[in-house]
């Protein structure tokens, strides 16, 4: 999770990976440098790992609610819809490793054998990590230190980490409790739209159409897999835009609003206070601190 990515239309994550052409993304967070303390629902074809160094984090994977606490671990794999949030407003400092499959992918029988069934499983959305901790504590350091390749000493250690993980069971089995995925491509196509169309006038027959889904049964999958209505998630995509917006352009906040759906400055005021504590022009003066 990076706590300003860039979504693109189909809600997947453009990961700011640290080198540019090497799929990967090490840091260490807080949930504090999120706007009201959650990030956006969000996807991508990255494995992440999570882990928590001090407090405790919510997240949502595919609509099922996690806590974790303290020195708690959580592998996330690709494609899957999550985010993390804070319920109590408490700080959480966390450790992120986005890298893209394709870093297992030298040798093609290896990676068909081993990445493959990992990463198309539809069965797999999450895994639990427990003496993974020192192989993630030592990618962070490794980073920090930043000696020349140590880019190759991290790929090599989540060679052995992942190697780890497909001794565990039920890591490469089924779930026995199959879900419907049905609906999770419903949701992606919903969430979508919105970000396509977020600067449009759109109402919840709007939003429910894009899955082709009536109104009740797009409420009762927003609130399954947001824990958000639909009015309310478009509301804070289209907030999390005018962030940027005020960040890194001069345009005018009234122009900005406009821009990002909002017809009336009053009521974009308004949510942006009520989710940011904190006006537009105050948010925009340099001594804010960006999210």
């Amino acid at each position: 999770m990076n706590s300003y990515f860039t979504l693109m239309p189909d809600a997947s994550e453009i990961v700011a990976y640290d080198v540019v052409g090497i799929p990967l993304y090490i840091q260490t967070d807080r949930l504090s440098t999120y706007p009201d303390m959650r990030a956006l629902c969000h996807w991508h074809e990255d494995i992440e790992f999570i882990r928590i160094q001090k407090g405790h984090m919510n997240y949502f994977v595919n609509g099922r609610k996690i806590l974790l606490h303290e020195n708690d671990g959580i592998m996330i794999n690709a494609r899957q819809m999550h985010y993390g949030y804070s319920s109590d407003r408490q700080e959480c400092v966390f450790t992120c490793i986005l890298f893209h499959p394709q870093l297992l992918a030298e040798n093609t029988l290896l990676y068909q054998k081993y990445v493959l069934p990992i990463i198309q499983n539809s069965h797999l959305e999450y895994l639990f990590l427990h003496e993974e901790a020192a192989a993630m504590d030592r990618m962070v350091q490794l980073k920090e230190q930043a000696l020349p390749g140590y880019e190759m000493e991290v790929i090599g250690i989540l060679h052995v980490l992942w190697s780890n993980l497909l001794r565990r069971d039920p890591f490469l089995s089924a779930s026995e409790t199959a879900r419907d995925y049905s609906d999770l491509t419903i949701q992606k196509n919903m969430v979508s739209f919105i970000n396509q169309h977020y600067s449009e006038k759109l109402a919840l027959a709007d939003i429910a159409a894009a899955g082709s889904v009536c109104r009740s049964k797009c409420c009762s999958m927003f609130k399954h897999y947001l824990q958000q209505s639909p009015i309310d998630f478009l509301n804070c995509y289209r907030l999390e835009v005018s962030c940027r917006l005020l960040k890194n352009t001069n345009r005018p906040i009234t122009e900005i609003a406009t821009a990002c759906g909002f017809n009336h400055l009053s009521y974009y005021s308004k949510l942006f206070l009520r989710n940011y504590g904190c006006t537009p022009s105050d948010y925009r003066k340099p001594s804010t601190l960006i999210p």
